[in-house]
């Protein structure tokens, strides 16, 4: 589902008419703040589940390890 240039045209306009002219640059200056905060909090999550999870480092084999004799 995409929006044509009919549609974002009629969207522009409610748009406008709710908000008026004066308000829209102000709403624009948000909307791209919020997006800009979206952006960088998703990046941090990201930075702190890659250091967590260090997948940075390669990957370390485990040698086999005989299991312990029980003692009776």
């Amino acid at each position: 589902m995409s929006l044509g240039f009919g549609e974002i045209m009629v969207i522009m306009f409610i748009v406008l008419l709710l908000f008026g002219a004066r308000k829209l640059p102000e709403l624009a200056r948000g909307l791209g703040q919020g997006i800009r905060e979206f952006k960088k909090a998703t990046s941090e999550i990201q930075d702190e589940i890659t250091s967590v999870t260090n997948l940075d480092e390669p990957v370390k084999k485990v040698k086999d390890t005989p299991a312990p004799k029980d003692e009776d």
